[in-house]
């Protein structure tokens, strides 16, 4: 009989979940078409802009899930509640883990689930939106700020001013300068083309190299071509440009060591490959959390009491994650913390609830 009350719970979550994740996500995609449907126009628009809200709707299935899991879970308690079937549950000596359990179970198929959706889904589809805005209806945004070529890097005392070209084939119109230790300007070395070689060694071509003594003086050189020992490797420059959340788990690896060595902030680098991980999670003692709002003594089994209290706790996690991208982006706060601090607050609100709802945890009365 408890397989068979667990997997009627199951059931009914699920069948919550997704018809509140896919309430949530049709308001979503109306209501974003709404606010932007003027910016759509031109020949073969429709088409277009179907395509852009296929992957749109990909990408806000991923970041609505964990809001609808929590929801589906108040929804699922409170129903059962509304019917009497908790408090049949309780004359049958079921406790609270006849619906902790398979709802917990079924949160973390769904967070694992999203996590591999974000990976392998997700990120390309953000991509797409990002080029169908661009290249389509000329939306450009803050497409600039992650797009954008960079062009200057520091390793070590020397900072590169790199022009144009890329890592790979070398680099045109490039300058690099040297600075002591008190920050003063003791060398510029212009060429019109550098190739990088074997481990720090660089080819370059026309070569203009200037050298500042402390005393003011200038010395003045010049070499059609020249090998030199930048004390940086060409691979240290494959700088990927784009959105951190569109890249893969590998790529996002790669680009914050990159970064790292030629001193590219990496702060949102680091935060988005901790949430690759961190907001799937968090629906889990989201859902949990809902279980233990709905238990609450005293409680009724009212839907729209559930949702309310869904709803704002949807309201405070947002907010936690969006102080916390701030905060790690000025680098106020490490981004492990940022991306974690969400879920750790749903495990610890949670699990008081869990104690109080077992009997170990009373909150004292004022």
């Amino acid at each position: 009989m408890k397989g068979t009350l667990l997997r009627y719970v199951a059931r009914t979550y699920l069948a919550f979940f997704l018809g509140i994740f896919a309430a949530v996500l049709a308001i979503f995609l109306v209501a974003d078409f709404v606010d932007r449907g003027r910016n759509y126009s031109g020949p073969g628009w429709v088409s277009a802009a179907a395509l852009l809200y296929f992957y749109k709707g990909l990408v806000a299935a991923h970041q609505l899930g964990p809001a609808a899991m929590l929801l589906a879970a108040g929804a699922t308690v409170s129903s059962l509640r509304k019917r009497g079937e908790v408090t049949a549950m309780r004359a049958l000596t079921f406790g609270p883990a006849a619906l902790y359990v398979p709802i917990g179970l079924c949160a973390a198929v769904l967070g694992l689930g999203l996590i591999a959706f974000d990976e392998s889904v997700v990120a390309r589809a953000g991509r797409r939106v990002d080029e169908i805005n661009t290249q389509r209806f000329n939306r450009w945004g803050d497409w600039r700020i992650y797009y954008s070529p960079k062009q200057w890097f520091r390793r070590g005392d020397r900072v590169f001013y790199l022009r144009g070209g890329d890592a790979q084939g070398g680099f045109t119109n490039a300058t690099v300068l040297t600075l002591t230790d008190d920050f003063r300007l003791s060398r510029r070395l212009d060429a019109e083309r550098m190739r990088p070689l074997a481990g720090t060694r660089w080819e370059l071509t026309g070569v203009v190299e200037r050298t500042f003594t402390p005393e003011g003086a200038t010395e003045l050189r010049s070499a059609a071509s020249e090998v030199v020992d930048l004390g940086t490797e060409g691979r240290a420059f494959r700088i990927r440009p784009g959105r951190p959340e569109q890249m893969r788990l590998k790529q996002l690896r790669e680009q914050l060591v990159a970064r790292k060595e030629v001193g590219l902030p990496t702060a949102l680098f680091g935060l988005a490959m901790h949430n690759r991980f961190a907001y799937g999670f968090a629906g889990i003692p989201a859902a949990l959390l809902a279980v233990g709002l709905a238990l609450r003594p005293g409680r009724r089994g009212h839907l729209t009491v559930a949702m309310v209290e869904g709803l704002v706790v949807v309201v405070v996690l947002w907010g936690m994650m969006v102080v916390g991208r701030t905060l790690a982006s000025n680098q106020h706060l490490p981004p492990w913390v940022a991306a974690w601090a969400p879920s750790l607050v749903l495990v610890l609100a949670s699990a008081a609830l869990w104690l109080q709802q077992v009997g170990v945890w009373r909150p004292r009365a004022r």
